[in-house]
């Protein structure tokens, strides 16, 4: 049997043959065009049917974390409705590949999160397509490194904004008045909230902000039996780093600072979004789920 996410072994040694070469991407990055490839869980992820019969829309679902998840959770039993952008479709496409082999409906959504109206249309159109909708999982990000903040235009920091907090509230908002108890929301922030990097300030900023609108979130909506949690990756090899999210000099030692040695993969993180996501975290919300190596957070 191959290795999956409940085999026993170090995990200071894990994915030891991974090398995080430096490389440069345009646009937004492809998991497919990535020197060395991330585990998205492909081969690595074991489901155990403890999401049967939801229905989730994951946004950013092309590549990296939203990939994982989304692989993750249709081997686990849910439907799902991918968001991403058009220029992702190559990525996208591998992605309800995987979904339908598990079994499961995939509804490929493209689309530009900075768009309002897009975000309401994405929501419409995955209830009708998936028959409702009870797992939102926002998880779209925009990440550029800038060294120095006189370089940060207003225009980069206003897309980010409207990429990974914007998008966010629109997204939520129209989800929401389809959403009944039980029903979950998870939103990915980032050790950049705790640690935020000198070359990442927008980006940390909005990583932060993500918690703040999380927390209070959790206590409006807890009374009404909708759960909100955030998980918050540490460095974590997928295209975005590579796609300008680090300074590709920096990229053969990307993550080594952890305490486990070592950048995360992307399989690494769907385990924390399917238990927050299941009934088993039924008595958690406004937390926050660290999985970045043992870095440490206040």
């Amino acid at each position: 049997m191959s290795p999956d996410q409940h085999t026993f072994e170090d995990p200071s040694k894990k994915y030891s043959d991974i090398d995080t070469t430096a490389q440069s991407q345009g646009g937004p990055g492809l998991d497919a065009d990535l020197v060395q490839k991330a585990d998205r869980g492909e081969k690595s992820y074991r489901g155990a049917g403890r999401l049967e019969g939801r229905k989730a829309l994951i946004t950013g679902a092309d590549s990296g974390i939203g990939a994982a998840v989304a692989i993750a959770f249709a081997r686990e039993g849910a439907d799902i409705a991918l968001s991403y952008l058009p220029e992702e479709e190559e990525d996208a496409q591998g992605v309800v590949a995987l979904i339908q082999e598990a079994g499961r409906t995939a509804v490929a959504i493209p689309g530009d999160l900075t768009d309002v109206n897009y975000c309401r249309e994405l929501v419409e159109r995955s209830v009708t397509e998936l028959g409702g909708l009870d797992i939102l999982i926002n998880n779209a990000g925009k990440q550029q490194h800038v060294e120095d903040l006189l370089d940060l235009s207003d225009e980069q920091f206003d897309e980010t904004f409207k990429t990974n907090v914007y998008a966010m509230f629109w997204v939520t908002k129209a989800a929401l008045k389809h959403m009944g108890p039980g029903s979950t929301i998870i939103n990915t922030s980032s050790i950049q909230a705790y640690q935020p990097s000198e070359n990442l300030v927008d980006y940390a900023t909005t990583k932060a902000s993500i918690n703040t609108f999380s927390k209070a979130l959790a206590q409006q909506l807890a009374p009404k039996g909708i759960r909100v949690n955030v998980v918050a990756p540490g460095p974590i090899w997928t295209p975005l780093q590579t796609a300008g999210g680090q300074p590709t000099e920096a990229l053969p030692d990307f993550g080594e600072d952890t305490p486990l040695g070592r950048p995360g993969q992307p399989a690494e993180l769907a385990p924390a979004y399917v238990f927050l996501a299941s009934g088993e975290s039924s008595y958690v919300s406004g937390e926050t789920l660290h999985v970045n190596g043992g870095m440490p957070t206040p």
